[in-house]
Formats: C-alpha cells, sequence, structure tokens
C-alpha cells in the first residue's frame, strides 16, 4: 500500500448553469445550477465536463466548469498541487 501523505488528494468538481451575462462568471440562479459530479482526477472530470456542455450547444447562457478544488484544501499551507 501507498503511503496517503505521499499523494495528495486530487478533487474537481465540475458544475454548470445559466449565467447571467456570457462575458462573466455569475449565475442566473444559484437554485438551479446542475452538479455533474466529483471526480479524483482530471482526466475524469474533464470527460464529465465535455458530455455535460455538448448536451446544452443549443443554449449558448449555459456553461460548464471544471472547479479545482483539492486547491482549496489545503488553507493552513496554501500550497496548490500541479494538475
Amino acid at each position: 500500500m501507498s503511503d496517503a501523505r505521499s499523494t495528495p488528494q486530487l478533487l474537481h468538481l465540475v458544475i454548470g448553469g445559466e449565467l447571467k451575462d456570457v462575458s462573466a462568471i455569475e449565475f442566473a440562479n444559484l437554485a438551479d445550477m446542475d452538479f455533474v459530479g466529483a471526480f479524483g482526477d482530471y482526466r475524469s472530470a474533464y470527460d464529465a465536463w465535455k458530455g455535460a456542455a455538448q448536451r446544452t450547444v443549443d443554449n449558448a447562457g449555459i456553461r460548464y466548469f471544471i472547479l479545482h478544488a483539492h486547491r482549496l484544501l489545503d488553507p493552513e499551507t496554501g500550497r496548490h498541487h500541479n494538475v
């Protein structure tokens, strides 16, 4: 077994929703946001993001994002892990 302390935990959240204005990142209604999922690696998050974005190709106001939540998990050191 590998030592869990030697391998950084990576957490990617894929979320989306309708934006108030497509030139900014402000959602029209946070209650209507779409939580696609939480993923432990970037490739899985990217695949989920791409699938969600393709489903909304006819609605230019809806955008999906990958949030690199692992960058927020270590507030004590402020360390960022490379993706």
